[in-house]
């Protein structure tokens, strides 16, 4: 799978889908979307939900995105990074930003593996179309205060997905009245990913109350993948994100995801991207 990185803090387009590369792509970054023309189909971590004019959606880093039109298309593409919203910020408000948006990201992981993003309260739509015509025309004019403006405009979309994912999440009703194990399962691994221990077959068949014989068989009816083949990609998206976006070390990714060392780390990354990490890091920056 091919990935993309984002190389401004914040950036905006307005453009018919020809123009975009409409190959599934894994993308390094927050992107908000809105469909302003046209139908088709998008494909969202290998699901695939109708498009239509009004949709809007929100990616986070590491999903992987791609769109099929039915009939000529134009969307308008908000991406953003942490650091964009991190911009002008007391050490204080950047780490309530930080977990702000890991919360988001957390809730959005699970929401973009199984279901649709789109806005559900027909209040919120419109509300949403006012903003990011809102967004655009700040972005456009450039006047004074427009970086804090297109910020807060930001935020407050972001806490307006965010409500209607949870609120639909909190009105859905399982048969046993918990989320499904596989869906506790994928948040679970995503948690502890840089801990190998927590990991093991054995340790989440204890802790799903699963047979440690049937996790795997479990896991690849519900994903489609292997067990051990997920944790891996997983990693190596993790690693990837941290290169782009972060000044870590090497070696203090390898801490923090669990690799034995940095070696361990090099020849995992490289098995799977083609490339060491310093590579992949050195490629994904401007020249």
């Amino acid at each position: 799978m091919e990935h993309k990185a984002l190389h401004r803090p914040f950036e905006l387009y307005v453009s018919d889908l020809e123009h975009w590369n409409e190959r599934p792509l894994v993308h390094h970054f927050f992107e908000l979307v809105q469909v302003m023309e046209g139908t088709g189909v998008r494909t969202l971590n290998l699901n695939r939900y109708p498009y239509a004019k009004g949709h809007i959606f929100l990616y986070t880093p590491l999903d992987c995105r791609g769109f099929e039109s039915d009939t000529p298309t134009r969307l308008c593409s908000i991406r953003f990074s942490e650091v964009f919203l991190h911009n002008s910020k007391s050490p204080a408000d950047k780490e309530r930003t930080s977990q702000w948006l890991q919360q988001l990201e957390h809730i959005f992981f699970h929401h973009n593996r199984f279901e649709a993003v789109q806005i559900t309260h027909q209040g919120d739509c419109g509300m949403m179309a006012t903003l990011i015509q809102q967004l655009i025309t700040e972005h456009d004019l450039q006047r004074d205060y427009h970086e804090e403006n297109l910020q807060h405009l930001v935020t407050l979309m972001l806490n307006i997905l965010m409500r209607n994912v949870a609120g639909n999440a909190n009105a859905k009703v399982c048969p046993n009245g918990e989320e499904p194990i596989i869906s506790r399962m994928l948040l679970y691994i995503r948690k502890h990913i840089g801990n190998s221990e927590k990991l093991r077959v054995d340790h989440l068949a204890s802790t799903f109350n699963l047979s440690a014989n049937y996790v795997g068989e479990y896991f690849r009816k519900y994903t489609g993948e292997s067990l051990q083949n997920y944790i891996t990609q997983h990693k190596i998206r993790m690693v990837q994100h941290r290169l782009l976006h972060s000044n870590l070390t090497i070696g203090q990714i390898a801490d923090e995801l669990g690799f034995n060392d940095e070696s361990h780390l090099g020849r995992q990354f490289r098995r799977h991207s083609g490339i060491s990490p310093a590579a992949f890091r050195k490629s994904a920056q401007p020249s």
